[in-house]
């Protein structure tokens, strides 16, 4: 019985020669992450293990949810982290000035590569699935244990088959094809499966749709999303991996437990409406809300891809005077291309702000916290009740472009509509 990506890669990782659905492995890890929230209660147990870091290149630490210290707690947690990096000389920290968001920053940088597995104290890990790897998330206490092992355990996850085929029509984002599968599963749809994205329409997408759909496989409560190697992969590595990695691809049997079909060129702009990722509507059709903030950024869509698309909505034209609207590049380097092609004038010019990189208003962290009853556009991951400040407060998702287009209009609308 042929096996999928996931099985293989986690197989190659455990030293068997295959595995299957539902066994518990234990397997080595290639990059274990932290950031400033989860990290440090991952060093507490990790201290008391007793034991040096397995492998200082392979601890990759990102202070990016509370930073720039938004208080006295959070640069007490920021120090914890930095001081540990220091002490076991861990290669890959990154400070503020030098850091980035971190699903945004590992792939950028070229530490994350095809055929690896990699976990993180964080629940968006699974972005890494779109150049090939098995990524994944996990709690603090395997983090710990995993800088200190170099392995932890798995339950090897059924599949999905997510079939897809055409291309995106103008507008149409990688955001879209994720909220649109979200839509259609459910946000348990997939829960401990791995979402494997097969077909033609793969060769459609860009690597910045890629890394926003695999950052969104566990809103519908996938272990992992994964894509597999292709040109545009490769292209996206050379002159950027760090290292050499092993291309994985699935046997031609391998066992799906069923298969979703998505053609993208019937695809169009989506919202995602409170409080689940999963009240996917058209924009097209929406009755008229009115909104009082908008973010674009994050780990889900902080690239440079999204910023364009979002400056394209809002050239030479003015934020909406009802409407605070706050741009987070994903890293330094996407903040300077878009200095450098002009997108943070063209923002800044229509009455928006641009921040350092950070998660900041995601998590309801800082730098854009909703009071009651108010309501955000954002082109962040999650939209559950109270997710961006009060419990009062609506959160609506949707790619770069509604965004944008709904900043200008002072309600959520479509790319078209402005």
């Amino acid at each position: 019985m042929g096996m999928t990506m996931t099985e293989k890669i986690l197989a190659n990782h455990a030293g068997l020669d295959s595995v299957q659905p539902g066994q518990l492995i234990k397997a080595k890890v290639d990059i274990v992450l932290g950031n400033d929230i989860t990290s440090p209660p991952a060093i507490a147990e990790f201290t008391k293990i007793g034991k040096p870091v397995f492998d200082k290149d392979k601890i990759v630490l990102v202070p990016d949810h509370f930073t720039p210290n938004k208080d006295i707690k959070s640069a007490q947690m920021a120090k914890t982290v930095r001081e540990f990096a220091r002490e076991h000389q861990i290669t890959h920290y990154f400070e503020v000035g030098r850091m980035g968001i971190e699903h945004v920053l590992l792939p950028e940088e070229g530490l994350v590569v095809p055929g690896e597995v990699i976990i993180g104290a964080d629940s968006h890990t699974c972005t890494y699935g779109a150049v090939g790897a098995f990524a994944t998330g996990v709690g603090s206490t395997d983090m710990g244990a995993a800088m200190a092992t170099g392995d932890t355990w798995f339950k090897v996850p059924s599949a999905i088959q997510v079939n897809l085929t055409g291309s995106l029509p103008k507008w149409v984002c990688g955001k879209d094809v994720i909220l649109t599968l979200i839509g259609m599963i459910g946000v348990d749809g997939a829960r401990y499966q791995s979402l494997e994205f097969t077909g033609p329409g793969v060769a459609a997408l860009s690597m910045t749709d890629r890394l926003t759909i695999s950052n969104m496989a566990i809103e519908c409560g996938a272990k992992n999303g994964i894509f597999p190697v292709d040109g545009a992969t490769i292209a996206y590595l050379n002159g950027r991996a760090k290292k050499p990695y092993t291309v994985v691809t699935a046997d031609k049997d391998a066992v799906y437990e069923r298969t979703v079909e998505i053609n993208l060129s019937e695809l169009t702009p989506v919202v995602a409406l409170p409080h689940l990722p999963e009240n996917v509507r058209p924009v097209q059709g929406l009755p008229e809300i009115p909104i009082d903030q908008v973010v674009i950024g994050s780990c889900t869509n902080g690239r440079i891809e999204d910023l364009k698309q979002a400056a394209v909505i809002m050239a030479g034209k003015s934020v909406h005077p009802n409407v605070r609207t706050i741009i987070i590049p994903g890293s330094q380097a996407v903040y300077l291309t878009a200095l450098e092609k002009g997108y943070i004038a063209t923002f800044i010019k229509a009455g928006a702000i641009v921040s350092t990189p950070t998660c900041g208003p995601c998590l309801g962290g800082h730098m854009g916290i909703l009071a009651a009853g108010e309501r955000a556009v954002a082109t962040t991951n999650r939209n559950f009740k109270g997710r961006m400040g009060h419990v009062d407060s609506e959160v609506y998702l949707a790619g770069p472009a509604v965004a944008a287009a709904s900043a200008i209009a002072g309600r959520i609308a479509g790319p078209e509509g402005v």
